[in-house]
């Protein structure tokens, strides 16, 4: 083009119109962009509130269990995996049954076998996933599985865009080349099918890569649920590693996945590069053709279009095909069986219940546990009795992460004269007074802020405010004290909230309950019998039924200074979210955990790339221009004079190169060779660079998996109580995610186009450094216009982040609650409240991708201006025409990766928000370690253990939990602690785990300070019994010793001893929670737990207070004799619990009122003990 006007004028007017529809094409992709916004963004919200919805409804089902001890950690699916020997007797491909097999045959054997094995353990995973649906994998479905589909509205483009662009971009070659282009399309359709069948492999991986992110799931989310009673016990460490182990299964997997998917990678590079090798040869050996610089660059275009749409085309098939993966199982899930809804059409009044000939079986298991009741539960109490698990499962008091009052009310309205007479009755108005914020104190996950009696009556609040006829109440006493009990029996069960209900009270209190009731039905061994009546007893004359007076249980002077007090003015406390850009260390944390020497490999690896392209398009340029005799190789001295200090010829080096190739006219032949050892060794490169973030992305996630574990395992109990479970899934979830995925790909990115940029600027300005000018114009635009958009996007990232706490928190406690909710009917009102909590989310969301839409046509416009000046000016500059097409290719090259660095380094910065948040869980507070381990010996059977003016506060803004504490326990005495609720029985206990700090004084046990102990072996060497005691899913077996410490012979002797009436073996299943047991059998087996051990500490805080007193009295028996010379410590409110203890601590606000034998105060009714049960 050197001196030529006209043809100056015709490409410039091309580049007009190139421009004119690069902007016309970015503003339809903004049009685009929000329909399929808006479409990804109600799809999503519609199948996360569908998941919920069926969550409320579905019919929960035990699935009976066969025995499989290696399943527990997950070997299961690694049996999915492994390759099953075959038959030696087979032979394959061999002559005779004697022939020996060839390396061949056993190759073919091999790989027969891995395809054979593979296949069916696809299927198991298949079949695995029609049992119902555990909470790892809902909440993989609402995480995961609901984005997979919904993101392909957001990407519908690409649908057709891609397909489309290949069909183009193969017209125009087809133009460009004739028919030699056939050769080249044949290529792709080779390349296709080699796609299309590695994707079918890559799904098949892709299953079984799903089915152990649910397993990780699960795992993670029972471990965290669990974390606090694991560390009582000392299991932590043991968890851990199964936790660690689910978590490898699925990296493992994830490598699998992406191997696969890096083999189509590969197979389309060396597609595409094969395609223009395959396509000149053609053209110019079979048409006998010469090819020019107008056949060259315009065929490279056209190919790097081709390729473009190649690689996009196998992982838009992926992506669908995932999609088809996550549509499947989200279907599998909503076919699960809902929960019958029967309504009242037989003329039953509203406010009655009837059994007729009813019986009752647990799902899954053969035997009934009620048969052929006939009951009829009139407006009235009724109270329910029997031996422990005669007929009924207690529930634990199931409250949100909330304040108190929104538990109470429940997503009711709020009434506040209802509300003042149910804290008045429910007697919570002296601890609601005694907190900071009153009944608007948040009380953390399940109520974990309030003791064992203040979570009952709050869930009992929350029963008698309801408007609810009949009220089906589960053991609410068990975990009061005696006066508080009265109490609740005179002024709330026979007060005016009562009136007109029916009331089914479940209790083992029959000694205050039975002379209010209107009728006892007394269980046993499957059957009811329904007692006498009883005329109500009537508090008129103010006094309770054991005569105590009102006036003693809850003093009405200053009654309306405590309303006052206990309902203070709105306090709310929000997710921690960072401001301002990440900081440098966030990064630093993520680059040492994907391993420095992997990264500085990248560097080179796509160095390497880069230079292999830029070699490509010289070469391209070198052969086109071989055909030209007369082609000048040089730039004319006049243009030199002009821009002083361009080259004048190639490099020495690169003429000896070139030299050596003969004339492309008389044999074509070398040339094509060499084209080929580029585009391979350009595959190779790649293939390098791939590994290599592959392997930095499998050393991250795992490194920071680990070490985040790590941190929340051995944190402070006091963030357990004030973090909640959703909040910690959440980042164990959606962040870790974000990090296995798409963190190391936009790292990669970033590297790729940051060597591409610095590339493609160096060369050109080597050339003409007119354009170094221009460079760094368009440069400085771009990065004007990203920095005035970075610093909103990453708020709203932080703000979307944050708002997808509570999402996680609904379901997580939707799973936990999911019994309360149908009992109050509230599932109306929690999929309101969780649609309101969805569109909070997409709110978030949607604004922050209208702020990555503005970005992208914005800087979409600067590509399009600068590529047209950089056009203008290489048109007019006087170079031949190879070097105008190679500077255009480079123009271009470094244009687009201008604006792709900050597109991704933009996005870099948004993801990286998620490892932001996972490096906080590394700064949580620690508990102090201490690395000596105490003596083997210690504590002996014969230790003191000795408080010193203890005094122990939660945190250093709260009140103290203990005051000035100081008494003496000897070795092998029976210690009973008791006190009102809220005295501090429970903060006693927490001190000797050592689980709270002390902030004066000291604990001696054996004569060991506790401050100075390892806590682990503290915690292994003590055995606690929780009042709620956990269990997981697995058998009985793994429930009384997960760690395997002890043999299958002491355990089934521990379980027959207490409790052989059940017939359970080692291998009952035992499902999450422990729910197809009763909370007395659950404590049951928390006390098998304590036997087994045989610790020379027990403490006991209320570890028999559901448990009937018949039972109760054995159970004392059993303890007796199997914890003889234990030091025992009781926390009880029953008597049954405390009469064999030698000596009492009596705890009142918090402080020792008294301390000393109990023999002669149990038998006394007026004792000071009997006072505070």
């Amino acid at each position: 083009m050197q001196n030529l006007p006209t043809e100056r004028r015709s490409a410039l007017i091309y580049a007009l119109l190139i421009l004119l529809v690069r902007v016309i094409n970015a503003q339809s992709e903004v049009f685009s962009l929000w329909y399929e916004r808006r479409c990804y963004e109600r799809s999503r919200g519609e199948l996360i509130t569908m998941l919920y919805e069926k969550t409320l409804h579905r019919k929960v089902i035990s699935q009976p269990k066969e025995k499989e001890e290696n399943n527990e950690d997950g070997a299961g699916l690694e049996r999915v995996l492994t390759v099953q020997s075959i038959d030696e007797s087979t032979p394959l491909l061999a002559n005779s049954q004697d022939a020996k097999p060839s390396q061949l045959q056993r190759i073919w054997k091999q790989l027969r076998a891995v395809w054979t094995n593979f296949c069916i353990g696809v299927k198991g995973v298949d079949e695995k996933k029609q049992e119902p649906a555990a909470m790892g994998k809902i909440m993989n479905l609402m995480r995961y599985d609901s984005y997979e589909v919904a993101q392909r509205f957001w990407e519908f483009q690409d649908v057709i865009e891609k397909p489309l662009g290949l069909i183009v971009s193969i017209a125009l070659i087809w133009r460009l080349l004739g028919w030699p282009a056939l050769v080249g399309i044949a290529v792709i359709v080779v390349a296709q099918i080699i796609n299309y069948l590695l994707a079918l492999v890559d799904i098949r991986f892709e299953k079984v890569r799903r089915a152990t992110t649910d397993e990780r799931l699960q795992q993670t989310s029972q471990y965290i649920e669990s974390i606090r009673h694991l560390r009582w016990y000392g299991w932590q460490n043991h968890w851990l590693k199964n936790v660690s182990k689910a978590r490898q299964r699925e990296l493992n997997m994830r490598v699998v996945s992406y191997i696969w998917g890096q083999l189509m990678v590969l197979n389309n590079v060396l597609g595409s590069g094969f395609v223009l090798v395959a396509a000149f040869w053609a053209y110019t050996v079979l048409a006998k053709r010469e090819l020019s610089v107008d056949i060259v660059f315009p065929a490279l275009e056209i190919f790097v279009m081709i390729e473009e749409n190649m690689e996009s085309l196998p992982d838009l098939i992926q992506n669908l095909l995932n999609a088809y993966v996550a549509l499947r199982r989200i279907q599998i899930f909503m076919d699960e069986p809902d929960k019958q809804d029967v309504s009242n059409d037989e003329g039953v009044p509203d406010n009655e219940i009837t059994l007729h000939r009813a019986t009752f079986a647990w799902p899954g298991l053969a035997s009934n546990v009620l048969n052929g009741l006939n009951l009829c539960f009139s407006p009235g109490i009724t109270v329910v009795t029997g031996e422990v698990a005669a007929a009924y499962c207690a529930q634990t008091p199931w409250l949100q992460s909330m304040t108190i009052r929104d538990n109470i009310l429940f997503n009711s309205s709020f009434e506040p004269e209802k509300y003042k007479k149910t804290l008045q009755v429910c007697a919570l108005l002296p601890d609601l007074a005694s907190f900071e914020k009153g009944d608007l104190s948040p009380i953390g996950e399940n109520g974990i802020g309030l003791s064992g009696g203040q979570k009952a009556r709050v869930a009992l609040a929350r029963a008698f405010y309801s408007d609810a006829s009949i009220l089906l109440l589960d053991d609410p006493l068990s975990a009061l004290d005696q006066q508080t009990s009265e109490y609740i029996v005179t002024e709330c069960f026979q007060g005016q909230l009562a009136q007109g209900r029916t009331i089914v009270l479940v209790t083992h209190r029959t000694d205050l309950c039975e002379p209010i009731a209107d009728q006892i039905v007394v269980m046993s061994q499957g059957s009811a019998t329904a007692g006498e009546r009883h005329a109500p007893a009537t508090a008129s004359n103010g006094h309770t039924p054991n005569g105590a007076s009102k006036a003693q249980l809850m003093p009405l002077a200053g009654e309306t200074k405590l309303l006052k007090d206990a309902i203070p003015d709105k306090f709310e406390e929000e997710e921690h979210r960072a401001h301002g850009d990440v900081k440098s260390r966030v990064y630093w944390e993520y680059l040492k955990a994907g391993s420095l020497s992997a990264w500085v490999f990248i560097i080179l690896a796509l160095s390497l790339a880069r230079l292999v392209s830029i070699s490509l398009n010289w070469y391209l340029k070198e052969f086109s221009e071989a055909y030209n005799d007369t082609e000048v190789h040089h730039i004319p001295s006049t243009y030199h004079s002009v821009y002083f200090s361009l080259p004048t010829s190639k490099p020495p080096f690169l003429n000896r190169l070139f030299d050596r190739f003969p004339d492309p006219r008389t044999n074509v032949s070398p040339w094509l060779v060499g084209l080929l050892v580029i585009i391979v060794a350009q595959a190779v490169t790649v293939s390098l660079s791939e590994t290599a973030i592959l392997t930095t992305r499998y050393l991250a996630g795992r490194n920071m998996f680990r070490a985040v574990m790590q941190r929340v395992t051995n944190t402070t109990f006091r963030y357990y109580d004030v973090t909640p479970v959703g909040r910690l899934m959440n980042r164990l979830t959606s962040d870790v995610g974000q990090v296995d995925t798409g963190i190391g790909s936009d790292l990669y990115g970033i590297l790729y186009y940051t060597i591409t940029w610095l590339a493609c600027i160096s060369l050109i300005a080597s050339i003409t450094p007119v354009f170094l000018v221009v460079s760094v114009l368009v440069t400085g635009v771009f990065v004007l216009i990203f920095l005035y958009f970075l610093p909103t996007s990453q708020s709203l990232r932080r703000l979307e982040t944050v708002s997808l706490s509570p999402l996680m928190t609904n379901f997580g406690a939707l799973l936990a609650g999911l019994t309360t909710v149908r009992a109050f009917r509230a599932e109306d009102r929690f999929q309101a409240k969780l649609v309101k909590v969805v569109d909070t989310f997409q709110a978030m969301d949607h604004f922050y991708w209208s702020v990555q839409s503005w970005l992208s046509y914005r800087l979409e416009i600067v590509s399009a201006i600068s590529t047209f000046v950089l056009t203008a000016i290489a048109i007019y500059t006087d170079l031949s025409a190879g070097m105008t097409a190679f500077i255009l290719v480079s123009a271009q090259k470094f244009v687009a990766a201008t604006h792709k660095l900050c597109r991704m380094y933009g996005r870099l910065q948004v993801n990286f928000v998620s490892v932001e948040r996972l490096v906080e869980l590394l700064d949580v507070e620690q508990e102090p370690s201490n690395p000596v381990p105490p003596p083997a010996w210690w504590p002996s059977y014969s230790g003191s253990i000795v408080f010193e003016n203890v005094t122990v506060r939660y945190a250093p803004h709260l009140e103290p939990a203990l005051i000035d504490i100081s008494f003496e326990l000897k070795g092998g005495t029976n210690t009973a602690v008791v006190g009102r609720t809220g005295s501090g029985k429970s903060t006693l206990a927490a001190a000797l785990l050592a689980t709270v700090p002390v902030e004066t004084g000291q604990i001696l046990i054996d004569g060991i300070d506790l401050a100075k102990v390892d806590r682990q072996a503290l915690r292994t060497r003590i055995t606690f019994l929780a009042q709620e005691p956990v269990l997981f899913e697995g058998t009985l077996r793994h429930n009384l010793d997960p760690t395997h410490a002890h043999s299958d012979a002491d355990c089934g002797n521990v379980i027959e001893r207490v409790a052989g009436r059940f017939n359970w073996t080692l291998s009952t299943p035992i499902e999450t929670g422990g729910k197809n047991l009763s909370q007395g059998q659950r404590q049951l087996v928390g006390l098998a737990r304590a036997i087994l051990r045989r610790s020379s500490i027990i403490i006991m805080d209320e570890a028999t207070a559901s448990i009937d007193v018949d039972t109760a009295w054995e159970i004392q028996r059993i303890l007796r004799e199997e914890l003889q010379g234990s030091t025992v410590i009781t926390i009880a409110h029953r008597t049954a619990a405390v009469r064999d203890a030698d000596q009492a601590i009596v705890l009142a606000n918090r402080r020792l009122e008294s301390f000393g034998p109990i023999e002669r105060d149990v038998v006394s009714g007026s004792s000071e003990v009997q006072n505070h049960l």
